[in-house]
């Protein structure tokens, strides 16, 4: 099951590892978002080993849409669920994305020369 949200990041939490039963080392790093509904909900995502390096270049504040999977296990009659995130993609602005620096300021553009404003036909 793959799914996507968006939303700003509110909080990045820092890298965790051990050894697992079988001796296998590992790692994971947590992050939360916060949605911009009309109730905003906040989600806690899991980057496990090797998907850690994707929240690099990332910084609280960041819009971005996460892609992950959900996962749910069952442990002494309980059950457990971890949100696990695989894709991050930063979200452009609307207001920024449609705007284009200008490559000159208004001041450097030269006044229209006098012969040339009387020449439009109507």
């Amino acid at each position: 099951m793959s799914l996507q949200i968006s939303g700003q990041i509110i909080q990045i939490l820092p890298v965790q590892s051990g050894v697992s039963k079988a001796g296998k080392e590992w790692q994971k790093q947590e992050f939360v978002i916060e949605t911009e509904e009309q109730f905003p909900k906040s989600v806690c995502f899991t980057l496990f080993n090797d998907k850690i390096n994707i929240l690099q270049g990332y910084n609280q504040g960041d819009q971005v849409d996460v892609g992950f999977n959900l996962e749910s296990r069952e442990f002494n009659g309980r059950w457990y669920h971890n949100i696990n995130a695989w894709k991050i993609d930063r979200v452009q602005n609307e207001a920024a994305a449609g705007m284009m620096p200008p490559e000159f300021a208004p001041e450097d553009v030269p006044p229209p020369a006098e012969d040339s404003v009387n020449d439009l036909p109507f």
